[in-house]
């Protein structure tokens, strides 16, 4: 060997033997994976957002290095020892030792929490709240396998990019997948995920016969083209979206919201982009159009999201109060549905486990809180809708403006549209002989007064007023500054509720306004006001047609028309300032806040307005690391019956880790980025993916290893929600109408369930295809839901709901064995098992084909077959029994079809009727 050789080899002998090899191993410890969950576990609850015990908090990076109250610092980076942290750890003085009062830390835990500070204790964000960057995919074809050519480790399994994520995991915890589903099991599964109906009998028997490589493509493309597509994602939406006909708490009254379904069902249908849907829905009172300066239809109606939060009509409440709760509502429904964070403890105090601040959340509440509604009866601001006469009315009176001023068009257009800005009654300071009626109108009596506030008359000319009273001949007078000051207007009080409109003198800056009453004909009689405003005048005074225009008005402004709650900003004297409130408590106002984000995530854009609308934008941008992930993880909730992170309402760090971290990342910037928010292009990609489409049958490999499908080793098997179940039933007994929209209907239920004492409301079943439409149109009253969809786990909808968490009780059987609509579906699907075949045997496979599209295996139609067979004893024997069991169709009754019903009946209930696998 030569001489430079050996100089070389010496060289790399004293650089290996200087190597610190246990360095180059040595573990660098992870702070969300290793540190964060000890902390949360054993520290946080003395030491976070709710206390911060001795002044030691481990929140916030910068607290953790700040000196506690006895002046030591709990965190020194580089020195685990001379941490007071680790030092409280290891005490074996019981009133230092921590976790104080709690369990001794395991040696594990303290020999990682040493470690991390030794590293230098570095901070890192929780995954979640990171900027999503997209992974690349994995490459299952390699050198290894011949890039494919050699099917090893499966690959060629994958069908696309979920795939290979999938299959990696697999990998890794030593399972491999399952085999593909077959063909009429997949098309049951595909159709009810993405239209909530079984498939038809020719539907399957046309796929099973495609042998071509499309086959299921096609299948999959047509279901998304379906009208029931948008029906069935609805039925999701609506959970989040709190959806009821009425407007909960204790009277729980009507409530006419029925548009904003629609709204949903129609941008599903559509395929309207989710950043757009979100958008609309958050701020579409904010889109005005240039033609009109006023939001479309579409974007009002769509703002009722927020307009479905409960209000309170009960006598002696507060307003205030409940208008704050609804702020509060929307505030956390908003976090929950995008953005997957428990942020509704944050009202109270700093969160418990994640780095954001109590005051964040008031500077987000302030984006919703100058909303016009302030919880009255009436649910104003609401969106009317003219028609006829009064539609022709409108149209004349924005022709008038537009000939004589077009700059104030958009102005009466507004107040005729959604009457605002106006103040309700509830504001009226009380004087003598007043009071409120009806918990949210102003009364007052002959010789009584009360004090309007602060109103703002720069610019007014006219003064609209909503009055009415039974006294005869009464008169009211509006004065400025003082209850015996200047008179600005006089009215004559009609005897039926009006709005009127009435000049008022050229007034500018802020006034108190007081108004007084004589009513000597019918003195105790009360008049009532509704709501008023101090608006411009209409232009064209001087024109000889005015006074009918003034009266055409007046006339819009009093007609009752079909109407629904939106969402409507307040702007100006309307604008509210938003304080934190101390303790959560609404009446112990802190310190004023501004609109803002939490500093947790992206700051938002500085063109961007600080409303709404700029928050809206904000939550879809690119830069937000919450929403896509979020989105896309609840459809896949949906498909799966469990998110790749399990908690879909939680992405926080208490919430559970993803199941395939990388696959959510690559999900959620292709929906952003390729897909352009495509609900369908997502929902596609996922249910042509080979992982979708296993078999759901396991093993005893897989139930030891992948017991709850988490690594999805194998297909779905999930319970259908309380809407599919009922939905399937009516489709495959063909009683299932196809009708769209509309007002939400009434089906049967049991006697009883309906107890309205202060409205006599009641249930009246809806006639014709009505009592049979889907179950999402189904009238929802928050204090007695629909009571077959409860006992299959649909949610009161009071609150937003993101997860139903499925329960097998004998209850959801007495459901499908006894619920009218149960029984009507079992009578029909007997009629019909009846023509398809001659013997019992013929007749009972028949059924449970058309309701699975598998065939019975002999030991469940025994089963049947005994069923039917003691059935038509019984009823052979007492046939007047008959008529107690077959009530609903028109055929020759009979105890055999009497019998077959029971065994329909019975089919109806069964496990995988009830389940999509």
């Amino acid at each position: 060997m030569k001489k430079w050789q050996f100089i070389g080899l010496g060289v790399a002998v004293v650089l290996l033997s200087s190597f610190s090899w246990s360095g180059f191993f040595d573990h660098k410890v992870d702070y969300n994976e290793e540190v964060k969950p000890i902390l949360n576990k054993n520290c946080m609850g003395c030491h976070g957002g709710v206390k911060q015990a001795g002044d030691v908090s481990f929140l916030f990076e910068h607290e953790m290095l700040e000196p506690g109250k006895s002046g030591k610092i709990p965190v020194v980076r580089g020195d685990a020892d001379a941490s007071e942290m680790i030092r409280r750890i290891l005490s074996e003085d019981p009133d230092e030792r921590m976790p104080k009062g709690g369990a001794h830390l395991k040696e594990e835990d303290i020999k990682i929490l040493k470690k991390w500070i030794n590293q230098g204790a570095k901070w890192e964000t929780h995954w979640a709240y990171k900027r999503i960057e997209k992974p690349e995919v994995p490459a299952n074809k390699n050198l290894w396998n011949f890039f494919g050519l050699i099917n090893t480790g499966n690959a060629n399994w994958p069908k696309n990019e979920i795939d290979e994520f999938v299959l990696q995991k697999l990998k890794q915890e030593k399972l491999s997948p399952s085999p593909e589903a077959d063909k009429a099991t997949l098309i049951r599964r595909v159709s009810l995920d993405l239209t909530g109906l079984p498939p038809t009998e020719k539907e399957v028997a046309d796929f099973e016969k495609d042998n071509s490589a499309e086959a299921y493509e096609k299948v999959v493309d047509r279901l998304l083209k379906s009208p029931s597509y948008g029906e069935r994602w609805t039925s999701m939406w609506m959970d989040l979206a709190r959806y009821a006909d009425t407007k909960g708490y204790e009277s729980d009254g009507g409530r006419n919201i029925w548009r904003y379904r629609d709204y949903v069902v129609k941008s599903f249908n559509a395929d309207k982009p989710f950043d757009q849907f979100t958008i609309e829905q958050l701020a579409g009172d904010l889109m005005p159009e240039k033609k009109t300066g006023m939001p479309s239809d579409e974007n009002m109606i769509a703002t009722a999201f927020h307009r479905n939060t409960m209000i309170n009509n009960e006598g002696g409440t507060d307003d205030e109060e409940f208008r704050v709760a609804a702020q509060i509502d929307r505030v956390n429904t908003t976090w929950e549905v995008w953005q997957g964070t428990t942020f509704a403890c944050i009202q109270c105090h700093s969160h418990p486990y994640d780095p954001i601040p109590h005051e964040d959340y008031y500077k987000y509440m302030a984006f919703f809180n100058n909303s016009r509604d302030e919880d009255v009866w009436d649910e104003w601001p609401k969106l009317r809708f003219y028609k006829g006469d009064d539609s022709a009315r409108v149209e004349k009176v924005k022709s008038w403006i537009n000939k004589h001023n077009p700059k104030e068009t958009q102005k009466f257009t507004q107040f005729m549209r959604v009457m605002e800005p106006k103040i309700n009654a509830h504001s009226i300071v009380k004087g003598d002989e007043s009071t409120v009626l009806l918990i949210s109108y102003y009364g007052v009596k002959d010789k009584g007064n009360a004090k309007i506030p602060n109103v703002n008359l720069t610019d007014a000319g006219n003064l609209v007023l909503n009055i009415s009273t039974k006294a005869e001949n009464a008169v009211m007078t509006f004065h400025l500054d003082k209850i015996d000051g200047q008179v600005i207007s006089t009215v004559n009080v009609p005897t039926r509720d009006t709005v009127l409109v009435t000049p008022i003198p050229k007034i500018s800056g802020k006034h108190d306004i007081f108004l007084t009453l004589k009513s000597t004909k019918n003195p105790t009689e009360w008049v009532r006001i509704t709501w008023l405003a101090f608006q411009e005048a209409l232009p064209g005074s001087g024109e000889p047609e005015y006074p009918e225009i003034l009266k055409d008005y007046s006339t819009i402004l009093t007609k009752s028309t079909e109407s629904m709650p939106v969402v409507w900003e307040g702007t100006g004297d309307f604008a509210r300032k938003t304080n934190v409130f101390v303790r959560g408590n609404w009446s112990v106002k802190g310190a004023e806040v501004k609109p803002d984000v939490p500093k947790l995530l992206a700051p938002m854009p500085k063109d961007y307005p600080k409303n709404r609308l700029g928050l809206a934008k904000w939550m879809v941008s690119r830069d937000n690391a919450l929403t896509s992930r979020v989105i896309v993880n609840r459809f896949w909730e949906q498909l799966f019956g469990r998110g790749i992170v399990e908690t879909v309402e939680d992405f926080g760090s208490q919430g559970a880790e993803p199941s395939h971290p990388e696959l959510l990342d690559w999900l959620a910037v292709n929906f952003m980025e390729d897909d352009h928010w495509s609900v369908k292009k997502l929902l596609k990609t996922m249910v042509m993916s080979a992982t979708y489409q296993q078999s759901s049958k396991s093993d005893k490999a897989r139930q030891e290893q992948d017991p709850y499908n988490r690594f999805i080793s194998r297909g779905p098997r999930v319970r259908l929600s309380a809407e599919q179940v009922r939905d399937q039933a009516m489709a495959a007994c063909g009683l299932l109408s196809k009708k769209m929209y509309g007002p939400s209907v009434m089906p049967p239920q049991p006697e009883g369930i309906w107890l309205s004492p202060y409205s006599g409301e009641s249930w009246k079943v809806s006639e014709g295809e009505d009592k049979y439409r889907r179950a999402v149109y189904t009238y929802w009253k928050r204090t007695a839901p629909y009571p077959s969809m409860t006992t299959f786990d649909a949610p009161s909808r009071e609150f937003c709901q993101s997860r139903r968490i499925l329960t097998n009780t004998p209850l959801q059987a007495l459901v499908t064995l006894n619920d009218p609509v149960y029984l009507e579906a079992a009578e029909k699907l007997a009629t019909t098992m009846q023509k398809r075949g001659k013997t019992p045997e013929q007749q009972l496979r028949e059924g449970y084909r058309l309701l699975t599209f598998q065939p019975i295996n002999d030991k469940s139609l025994q089963v049947l077959v005994k069923i039917y067979g003691d059935a038509l004893k019984t009823y052979r024997a007492r046939p007047s029994d008959v008529d107690s069991i077959l009530v609903y169709g028109k055929e020759r009754k009979s105890p055999e079809l009497a019998a077959l019903t029971i065994s329909a009946n019975v089919m109806l209930n069964l496990d995988n009727v009830v389940t999509k696998e």
